[in-house]
């Protein structure tokens, strides 16, 4: 009978340590993130991008997530559609003007708890030179030990929806969407 009490203590400090743990700041994996934007194109097509992520963090707090943030930088450079010409083109003046406005950047204001490894992230989007606030549903995968790296890692996968002509990128609304559709999926390891 003394067993039971003795265990229900262990259970009450291994909880009271979870909700003492502090923050943990992970560093993206640039080879591991993805942030994938697609939109419709004249209605015959839905093209998808790759903006690759040159760095970023996200802080991770499991007892109290809404203390967590992300940040990232996003830059132009890396933008890849798998066609040379479009990437070319996006780049130009007509859309993204990456020769004035290097880097797309997020950085989160707010981090709401849905339950269930589900958060609604708010942050601000700044392209072109124009910043908003926009919204990403998020789902955590897995924190863990990284079976190669050896190290704590996160992963989270998330979506949204961003008006582009609301960062003057309107060229050829509506024939080519206006609404963009984001998939993130992101890998990042505790930092040293």
């Amino acid at each position: 009978m003394r067993l039971m009490p003795a265990l229900v203590f262990a259970g009450l400090l291994g909880s009271a340590a979870v909700a003492q743990a502090a923050p943990v700041s992970y560093t993206l994996d640039p080879t591991h993130t993805m942030v994938l934007f697609s939109w419709t194109h004249f209605g015959f097509s839905h093209p998808t991008a790759d903006i690759g992520v040159s760095q970023g963090t996200i802080v991770y707090d499991a007892a109290n997530p809404t203390k967590s943030s992300v940040e990232v930088t996003m830059p132009l450079d890396k933008l890849d559609t798998h066609v040379p010409a479009l990437d070319t083109h996006l780049k130009s003046a007509d859309f993204f003007n990456a020769a004035q406005f290097a880097d797309i950047t997020f950085k989160s204001t707010k981090v709401q708890s849905l339950g269930g490894n589900r958060f609604k992230i708010t942050g601000d989007l700044t392209a072109h030179g124009v910043t908003k606030s926009v919204v990403l549903d998020a789902k955590l995968n897995k924190v863990g030990l990284h079976p190669m790296v050896k190290k704590q890692a996160i992963g989270f996968d998330a979506t949204g929806v961003v008006k582009r002509s609301e960062f003057g990128l309107g060229a050829y609304v509506p024939m080519v969407s206006d609404e963009v559709t984001l998939h993130i999926t992101t890998e990042a390891e505790a930092a040293q």
